[in-house]
């Protein structure tokens, strides 16, 4: 008799470290979940706060450049212009 109580406290202990076991196991799952999300999110942030200053250093410097161009061809059409106006003289 002692035997079968045995062998039946044996199952109860060995469903009981499954369950425990399952549910640890539950627990990690949720936890790792969790964590990827908000890696995922935070890289997410990241990469597009990089594109958002990359195409603002980029827009800086097609302004900078495009004010140098204008600058350029203002000039040399006003000193064309001049030197032009001195040959009609």
């Amino acid at each position: 008799m002692l035997g079968g109580l045995g062998k039946l406290a044996d199952k109860g202990l060995a469903h009981c470290t499954e369950k425990a076991t399952e549910g640890a196991i539950h627990a990690v799952e949720e936890v790792v979940k969790e964590v990827v999300g908000h890696a995922k999110e935070t890289g997410e942030k990241a990469i597009a706060e990089a594109i958002k200053k990359a195409q603002e250093s980029g827009d800086k410097k097609m302004k900078e450049v495009t004010e140098t161009v204008t600058n350029t061809v203002t000039n040399a059409i006003t000193h064309a212009a001049e030197n032009l106006g001195k040959l009609g003289q």
